[in-house]
């Protein structure tokens, strides 16, 4: 849960009282599973509290599944062009770990993010759509969900969809579609800085994942050495027998350790990289727009180029398709200034959103770093503790 203001000012009162600065607190909690079979799903309740003017009051509490968050997210990527939307976790695609404990508090952890980024955005916070998410009933989002998805014939015509745009923005962003191009060294230099964090990000996110199954698989040994240790123990005598027993309830009790450890490396490590390349993969969408934005550009303007040309040569001739030609020029013109301002508002929000983006990863990098870190240590001393204890009892019986 974050608490997004309007204003940085600092202020020591509480959020409830009338002169406190302007705040929206939104929080996705209690996943639960509805439906069977390939009709299961999982809802979630979204608790928003807020004193902003415009909202139904100071606390609203809505059910959403997973397609709501979706909804959201496609509205507010074809209003504000310029502005990098929040990513989405994405689906599952493997039935058995679909509504698995784990995967359910990775996915909730990972919409209470999405929504709170964009309530804390200045300007995707006073959206219209975020205000029907967080207040509209659920017949009222299901109506709208439907809406959206009414153009489509079958699923796999939005899934074709999604392809031919996904295609067509990395032909524009690597270069491989050449009709027309920016020139920019600015823009150059940023579009190699987010491919390049893609890379490093998503090796990164790579290892992280490999370091948690190893936590867990040698947990996993540990326990089974323990069990064997401890069965051991039963069949000696003495000494030896009580040594061997407590290094099994050792590497149990270390084995619970590292699985603990695991998967708040998953959460607290592995995810929040893993979210940061669905990240940068929304800029990638972002510049692909920006793409698209320069191309009409240039192309209105050539086109304006012609339809000069061709006016000139009526009006010397003087026909009768004069009025006509001058009423096209305009209206083309209207459009082409339009264009170009359209991409100069995407240039200036691109500007305002990396420095944004470069203070929150920096933000939240800082933070994902320092769990690990610290994580790694606890286990490493408990570890060493844990053994470090037996070293008496091991040593008398060796000596023995």
């Amino acid at each position: 849960m974050i608490i997004a203001q309007r204003s940085l000012s600092g202020s020591s009162q509480s959020p409830r009282s009338p002169s406190s600065q302007p705040f929206l607190s939104v929080s996705v909690t209690d996943p639960v599973k509805l439906g069977n079979g390939v009709q299961a799903y999982i809802s979630y309740r979204v608790i928003t509290k807020t004193n902003f003017p415009e909202y139904q009051g100071p606390e609203k509490i809505v059910i959403r599944r997973y397609s709501d968050f979706v909804w959201l997210r496609d509205r507010l990527f074809e209003k504000y062009k310029g502005i990098f939307i929040p990513p989405l976790p994405e689906k599952s695609a493997v039935e058995k770990f679909r509504f698995s404990a784990e995967f359910i508090e990775m996915r909730r952890q990972a919409l209470d993010v999405f929504v709170n980024r964009i309530a804390s955005h200045n300007e995707l916070q006073q959206s219209d759509d975020l205000r029907t998410f967080l207040q509209a009933d659920e017949e009222t989002m299901e109506r709208l969900r439907s809406q959206e998805t009414g153009i489509f014939k079958k699923p796999a015509d939005l899934m074709q969809m999604f392809k031919d745009v996904q295609t067509k923005v990395s032909d524009v962003v690597l270069g491989k579609e050449k009709p027309v191009e920016e020139s920019n060294p600015e823009y150059e230099k940023l579009k190699h800085y987010i491919f390049e964090l893609e890379n490093h990000l998503a090796e990164a996110q790579k290892h992280a994942y490999r370091l948690v199954k190893r936590h867990r698989e040698l947990g996993q040994s540990l326990s089974d050495f323990g069990k064997a240790a401890k069965l051991l123990g039963a069949c000696e005598e003495q000494a030896l027998g009580k040594a061997f027993s407590e290094l099994g309830a050792k590497s149990e009790t270390l084995s619970v350790k590292l699985q603990r450890e695991a998967h708040q490396l998953l959460m607290n490590f592995e995810e929040p990289l893993k979210d940061y390349v669905r990240a940068v993969q929304s800029i990638k969408a972002t510049i692909g727009e920006r793409a698209n934005a320069f191309r009409q550009q240039c192309e209105l303007a050539e086109t304006i180029k012609l339809k000069e040309i061709n006016l000139d040569k009526l009006m010397l001739t003087r026909s009768d398709r004069v009025g006509e030609a001058e009423h096209e020029y305009k209206e083309l013109k209207a459009e082409s200034e339009e264009a170009t301002r359209r991409f100069e508002t995407i240039v200036r929000l691109m500007n305002e959103e990396i420095v944004r983006f470069q203070e929150q990863k920096t933000q939240d990098m800082g933070i994902a770093f320092h769990e690990f870190a610290k994580g790694q240590a606890r286990l490493a001393n408990s570890t060493a503790d844990a053994w470090r204890s037996l070293l008496p009892k091991l040593e008398a019986c060796s000596s023995a």
